[in-house]
C-alpha cells in the first residue's frame, strides 16, 4: 500500500449553527519509531505539525427521524416502518418478505 496517499481526516460540525473543522493528519509515524516513541511525539508536539486544519462549508443532512416499530406478521420480530413491506395484507419484514418480479425494473 502506498502510505503517501493513506491519510486521517477528521471533519466536526455543529448542527446549531453549521460551522465546522476538519483536521488531517500531517504526520506520519516513522518506520522504525516504537509505539512509545510515537506517542510521546504525539503527546508533545505542538497541535500546527500534527494536524492541518480548514473551515469547511458544511452541509449537513437533516436529523435522524426515529421511526414506530412494528412487528412482522409472519415471524413476530420487529423493524422500523419503513423496512417493512405489505404482503397479501399482512405488514411484513424484508427477510419474509417475497419479491415479486418478472424480469423488469
Amino acid at each position: 500500500m502506498d502510505k503517501t496517499k493513506w491519510n486521517h481526516a477528521y471533519t466536526f460540525a455543529r448542527r446549531d449553527n453549521g460551522s465546522g473543522i476538519r483536521l488531517c493528519l500531517k504526520m506520519r509515524k516513522p518506520s522504525d519509531s516504537s509505539r512509545e516513541e510515537w506517542l510521546n511525539t504525539l503527546l508533545t508536539a505542538k497541535a500546527d505539525d500534527i494536524y492541518s486544519v480548514s473551515y469547511p462549508d458544511i452541509k449537513l443532512p437533516e436529523k435522524a427521524r426515529i421511526f414506530r416499530t412494528l412487528n412482522c406478521d409472519i415471524c413476530g420480530e420487529g423493524a422500523p416502518e419503513h423496512k417493512m413491506r405489505l404482503q397479501d395484507g399482512q405488514t411484513v419484514c424484508l427477510d419474509c418478505f417475497r419479491s415479486y418480479s418478472r424480469g423488469w425494473r
